[in-house]
């Protein structure tokens, strides 16, 4: 059984009059420490799957199994421990709090869940971020790219065992995209951890030592190749 395992997972929106299907029946397997990019394009399902597998957007049909435990048979209040324990998730815009600076960005996730920062921890992702001349700095006082850095920075902080990367080069230009992508591939290298990206930029996508393409809400093609160094 795969560390990650999703069955027959399917999302409906809207009513049964004017529905809209954004996942057909997906059922995919994912190995723990593996880096899949799901590529499509806008409207395909990529976003909604990634949604679904961080705990996000609950499926109409289907389960998700992360490391044998089925994550929606779990109650809201189960389940909102697992989003902020288990998963890092990425998105596109970074959505920082402007008052709060670097440090307290990429900590913030600690300090709601009511535990211990891990300052080890937090040093190292400074250096492997190269924020450590930016920890007092506002988001208003950080670049795009580093803006992201920050973000990522918070993605991992808590340790997950999966991280969750929704289109995160989108905003950027092709210089900081390809320095996101660098980082994001060397902290899982770095830290082991299972590693998804959603991307419609074929470029990025080829990153990754495994690539899953999504069309109308169905896996339509899932390669595996050699990862790029």
């Amino acid at each position: 059984m795969g560390f990650l395992k999703i069955e027959n997972l399917s999302k409906i929106y809207g009513d049964p009059g004017n529905q809209v299907v954004a996942l057909d029946h997906v059922s995919l397997e994912i190995e723990r420490g593996d880096f899949v990019s799901i590529i499509g394009s806008s409207g395909s399902g990529k976003s909604t799957l990634l949604h679904i597998i961080a705990g996000i957007d609950v499926p109409t049909g289907g389960k998700v199994c992360l490391d044998g435990q089925d994550v929606y048979a779990q109650s809201n209040e189960k389940l909102a421990v697992f989003r902020r324990r288990q998963v890092g998730l990425i998105y596109q815009f970074h959505n920082l709090i402007p008052t709060l600076n670097v440090v307290e960005n990429i900590t913030l996730p600690i300090l709601m869940d009511r535990r211990k920062v891990n300052r080890e921890r937090l040093e190292e992702l400074l250096e492997l971020l190269g924020l450590e001349e930016r920890r007092t700095h506002l988001p208003n006082q950080l670049s795009g790219g580093q803006q992201q850095r920050v973000a990522i920075g918070r993605a991992l902080m808590n340790a997950p065992q999966v991280c969750l990367a929704d289109e995160p080069t989108g905003s950027l230009d092709s210089r900081n995209s390809f320095e996101i992508i660098r980082l994001l591939k060397l902290s899982h290298q770095k830290y082991g951890q299972t590693l998804i990206l959603v991307t419609h930029d074929e470029n990025i996508a080829l990153q990754a030592n495994r690539i899953v393409t999504v069309s109308d809400g169905r896996i339509v093609r899932d390669e595996r190749q050699a990862a790029r160094p």
